[in-house]
């Protein structure tokens, strides 16, 4: 018997109401408590098969696929060691993923970009929209809503009047009744806060694919600019750039003595951040100067300037690159600064591609998506890499053992556990060692309670718990025991409450 075209739908409905339920259900008791831990990645991995389940244009798109793909190997790496860069782009490729059936194909980011944030927006108003259309009367349907309401209303209000009344003269019943435990506010709050998670990516809002066909296009626009300015501008513009290159590769980069009152660190340290911003404006401003169709383009002598200008900007980028070398040199590498030196090179990258984009007269839209292609992959990576171990390692191997900050490594988790075990093992003085025992002992106590339950385990830290227990061997070496009412710091030195003077 073949269904109809509203059988169809309306089973499509109720099916995507049973996965909704089942993944809200599912979700309350994986993370009971906490949001931590490989469950992670099994929900993730659990929400593209119900995806695949409720939703069969994803699975007869082709572009689809790819995107599912993404979301699958990004699963992988929640499932490994959760992490929020990792359930992000998760969610991005889980959207794009869900988005595809509903559209032509991958035509560029900057659309894109409006579609996943439009997709998140409308996310909170599908499942009340939806409601809404369910709640609606229809013209002859026997399964009205408000009808459904009016049959039950008597019912219930008096099954519960006659509860409570039973309830006050039968002890049995009210115990029966008073153990019954109704969830919390909170916890209806997590639920529905699930539920406007999952229902977009099982129903999108049709609102997605005909806003973002309305973004303006990527080409950014200098209002009241003409041929005149933009060469004088430009010639201004690379004036005061080469001062400030000058400076940098007289002082930066040669070595030279610095004027009276200025020390070679503070120069060093000030300005890396402030220096990638005023390229990444200089860069739109670039793109501006010569967007299509203006008096500038083909101009011989504007397009001379604007790609010495963003020579110039390249040789900016290269001097902060320069001085967050310096200033982990002169103290440490960090999470924090490994991602500003991939931050540098995608934006070294994104000026390259401004160069080639003006002299080969590509698009806009090429030029955003070679960017967004490079962001992405630098992303993907580094949601399966951990920085902080990375770091942590660095540090240990191009440091003194005096010299390395402890309390840092104590705060990087447990990506700094081996980098500790292999600094245990190198020569240092009585004192440092018992600081790195102690910190290294704490870092192992933590790892392993983590890895004792199932609600925190992970395979990485199943991994590194397992290959430090081995390095370690059986009896490791403890720190010296401290007594009360001394203490130890985070980074392992013992301290003592100061005696007032005149006392013993």
């Amino acid at each position: 018997m073949l269904l109809t075209k509203g059988q169809i739908v309306r089973f499509s409905f109720i099916l995507k109401c049973l996965i909704t339920t089942s993944l809200i259900v599912l979700f309350d008791r994986l993370f009971p408590e906490s949001f931590s831990g490989a469950r992670i990645g099994c929900f993730a991995g659990i929400w593209l098969f119900a995806i695949l389940l409720g939703r069969s244009d994803v699975r007869r798109s082709r572009h689809a696929c790819v995107a599912f793909a993404a979301a699958a190997l990004f699963a992988v790496s929640l499932f490994d060691d959760p992490g929020p860069l990792a359930w992000i782009l998760f969610w991005f490729a889980l959207s794009t993923a869900v988005i595809l059936p509903r559209t032509t194909g991958f035509d560029d980011a900057w659309h894109w970009f409006g579609r996943l944030g439009l997709h998140a927006l409308t996310g909170i108003a599908k499942p009340l929209s939806d409601l809404a259309w369910i709640w609606r009367p229809r013209r002859g349907a026997r399964t009205d809503p408000k009808a459904i309401a009016a049959v039950l209303g008597l019912p219930l209000v008096g099954g519960t009047l006659f509860l409570t009344l039973f309830a006050a003269a039968n002890p049995l019943i009210a115990q029966g009744l008073a153990a019954i435990r109704f969830p919390s506010f909170w916890q209806i709050a997590l639920w529905f806060l699930v539920a406007f998670c999952v229902w977009p990516s099982l129903r999108p809002h049709s609102a997605v694919n005909r806003l973002a066909a309305r973004m303006p296009g990527p080409e950014p626009v200098l209002p009241g600019t003409s041929l005149p300015s933009v060469l004088i501008a430009l010639a201004l513009f690379n004036i005061i750039f080469a001062i400030q290159n000058a400076l940098d590769i007289a002082f930066l980069w040669s070595g030279a003595a610095l004027p009276a009152g200025m020390t070679q660190t503070e120069y060093v340290h000030r300005g890396a951040y402030p220096l990638i911003g005023t390229a990444l404006i200089a860069g739109a401003m670039a793109l501006a100067m010569l967007r299509p169709g203006s008096a500038s383009e083909r101009h011989p002598w504007a397009r001379r300037l604007v790609t010495l200008w963003v020579a110039q900007n390249l040789v900016l980028v290269a001097s902060s690159a320069l001085r967050t070398i310096d200033y982990i040199e002169t103290s440490m590498l960090t999470a924090w600064r490994i991602a500003a030196l991939a931050w540098m090179a995608l934006v070294a990258l994104g000026l390259i591609l401004i160069c080639w984009r003006i002299l080969t007269a590509r698009s806009a839209r090429w030029l955003i998506n070679w960017n967004a292609l490079a962001a992405a992959m630098v992303l993907a990576t580094c949601s399966f890499v951990d920085l902080g171990a990375v770091a942590a390692s660095w540090n240990v191997r191009a440091q003194a053992p005096a010299k390395i900050d402890l309390c840092y490594l104590s705060q990087v988790g447990d990506g700094a556990l081996l980098p500790i075990v292999w600094l245990e093992g190198r020569p240092m003085d009585a004192v440092t060692r018992d600081r790195v025992r102690y910190v290294r002992d704490q870092a192992l106590k933590d790892l392993a309670a983590r890895q004792s339950t199932w609600t925190d385990w992970t395979p990485r830290g199943a991994r590194r718990l397992a290959r430090a227990r081995a390095l370690l061997g059986p009896s490791p070496a403890r720190p010296v025991p401290v007594d009360q009412p001394s203490w130890r710091t985070c980074e392992g030195s013992i301290e003592r409450p100061l005696v007032p003077a005149g006392k013993p």
